[in-house]
């Protein structure tokens, strides 16, 4: 038996996380409220970790940003495509939807 390879992690995963919430022009205790309807739905502690790099989401959790910028979940787990690349795959629509 060899050694365990660590588990590959998403670099890039907060910041991405901070961007889709500050381009939905919400504070993180909002988002929280808008992850609510997962299993296990984060407080505005916990988002504010996610942000910070210090916890990872559970998939359910990824799931729902991605709902809410309307992106492909893979935009947010895979660092080869940039904060900015993500950023600009989030329709003005759903920036719209959430400032009513």
């Amino acid at each position: 038996m060899g050694r365990r390879q660590p588990r590959p992690v998403p670099h890039l995963l907060a910041p991405k996380l901070l961007r889709i919430r500050e381009r939905l022009g919400v504070g993180q205790a909002e988002m929280a409220r808008l992850l609510g309807k997962t299993p296990i739905p984060p407080d505005g502690g916990t988002v504010s970790r996610f942000e910070r790099g210090e916890r990872e989401p559970n998939l359910f959790v990824i799931l729902e940003y991605a709902k809410l910028a309307e992106i492909n979940p893979a935009l947010l787990i895979d660092d080869q495509w940039s904060v900015r690349f993500m950023d600009r795959q989030i329709s003005k629509d759903v920036l719209r939807r959430e400032k009513k």
